[in-house]
């Protein structure tokens, strides 16, 4: 898994989980790296354009576009085919659907005046950013492990959405110490906190995210940080035996199903 990097200027109160009567939504979801269903948006007594709803959203649209690259990795790294179909006009309409049938609302339906709709609107075009670069690498014929893996997508959007945006927002993949394998994508103390001491908590509801005001490098902010849990097509790479090498070169952590892999982490600056 690959990851941006974030830190945090030493913020050492213990997060506190908003606990909010929600729906499930469908693990519909799901990428080669993590997967897990979310919390929906729209919590009662959360204001639409909350931070925490927005911190959700973003996070929510970055699983639906990963999803599309999961689904299709067999036909991306097949290598008798040249032109794959997944055009950026194909990727972000599919990575729509996928918000919409997570959320039950049309992304294009957010108001492009608000925060949200600002955030979004960097978010998609990080997006599309990420697959016009990628078009010479997954239409490639005679290779077959193009290396555009759902993880290295994602970790690409999400350090593109993090530029677009220029102080405004962060987002991030990370995952507990030990199964980080660039030191960059470690967790911040923040994020570590949580991880440890809630998300591999037994008595921690399992999906539920967490949010708190918090400081980032010294500015205040809202952070958001959501659980993501190993899958089956997820253990090719993160599985067993630990330590062997798997098919991009890197040692497997030994992870198993259902197991705490990662975190996706969103601070919104105030």
């Amino acid at each position: 898994m690959n990851k941006a990097s974030l830190s945090n200027a030493g913020h050492t109160s213990r997060p506190v989980v908003i606990r909010r009567k929600a729906k499930l939504i469908s693990a519909v979801l799901f990428s080669a790296a993590l997967i897990g269903s979310l919390v929906t948006a729209s919590a009662p007594g959360v204001a639409a354009d909350s931070d925490e709803t927005i911190a959700v959203s973003l996070a929510t649209m970055l699983r639906a576009s990963r999803a599309v690259i999961s689904k299709n990795q067999k036909h991306i790294n097949d290598a008798n085919i040249g032109d794959k179909g997944l055009s950026t006009a194909v990727v972000v309409a599919k990575a729509k659907e996928n918000y919409k049938k997570a959320t039950g609302t049309d992304v294009d339906s957010i108001d492009p005046a608000s925060l949200h709709g600002k955030l979004i609107k960097a978010q998609l075009a990080a997006i599309a950013k990420v697959m016009d670069n990628a078009q010479g690498t997954i239409n490639k014929k005679g290779v077959s492990l193009k290396g555009f893996l759902p993880a290295v997508f994602a970790r690409l959007v999400a350090e593109g959405f993090t530029a677009n945006v220029s102080g405004q927002a962060t987002l991030k993949l990370t995952a507990p110490k030990s199964y980080v394998r660039n030191r960059s994508n470690r967790p911040d103390a923040w994020e570590n906190n949580v991880i440890e001491s809630m998300f591999k908590s037994a008595d921690h509801p399992k999906n539920k995210h967490v949010a708190e005001a918090a400081n980032v490098k010294g500015k205040k902010a809202f952070r958001v940080i959501l659980p993501e849990y190993y899958g089956k097509s997820c253990l090719s790479c993160h599985g067993g035996p630990k330590g062997e090498r798997d098919i991009t070169g890197g040692k497997k952590e030994g992870g198993t199903l259902g197991e705490l892999g990662g975190a996706i982490s969103v601070a919104i600056f105030k």
